[in-house]
C-alpha cells in the first residue's frame, strides 16, 4: 500500500463514486451498484483495486459481503498530503507580497 496505488486507484471515475459511496457507510456490491451503470463483474474488478490499495476493507456477514472504507490507507493519504501543507502557506504569503511589489 503506497500512495501511488492509493492514487492510482482514486484515479478512475467509476472507483471515485464507489469511495464517495462507502464514505456514507457500509454497502455491498449490489447496493453500491445503484445508480452506476456497470455489470457485477466490473463492480468486483473495482473492489479489487480499491481493496488491493488498502482503501477499500471487507467484512463478511454470512453469504454477504460488505465493504467500507479502510482508515488505514486514508492515513496514508492524509500523511502524504501532510507534507504538502506546511508548504502551501508560505508560497501564498511570498505571493501576496509578490502581487503587492506589482502593485505599486
Amino acid at each position: 500500500m503506497i500512495e501511488n496505488d492509493i492514487f492510482k486507484a482514486l484515479a478512475d471515475p467509476t472507483r471515485r463514486a464507489i469511495f464517495e459511496k462507502l464514505a456514507v457507510g457500509s454497502m455491498n456490491a449490489s447496493a453500491l451498484r445503484v445508480g452506476i451503470e456497470i455489470s457485477q463483474s466490473a463492480m468486483s474488478q473495482h473492489l479489487a483495486v480499491l481493496r488491493n490499495a488498502g482503501l477499500v476493507r471487507e467484512e463478511r456477514q454470512g453469504r454477504f459481503v460488505n465493504y467500507q472504507i479502510d482508515p488505514r490507507g486514508l492515513a496514508l493519504v492524509a500523511r502524504w498530503l501532510a507534507k504538502y501543507r506546511a508548504y502551501w502557506p508560505a508560497r501564498v504569503d511570498d505571493l501576496k507580497i509578490l502581487l503587492k511589489d506589482m502593485d505599486q
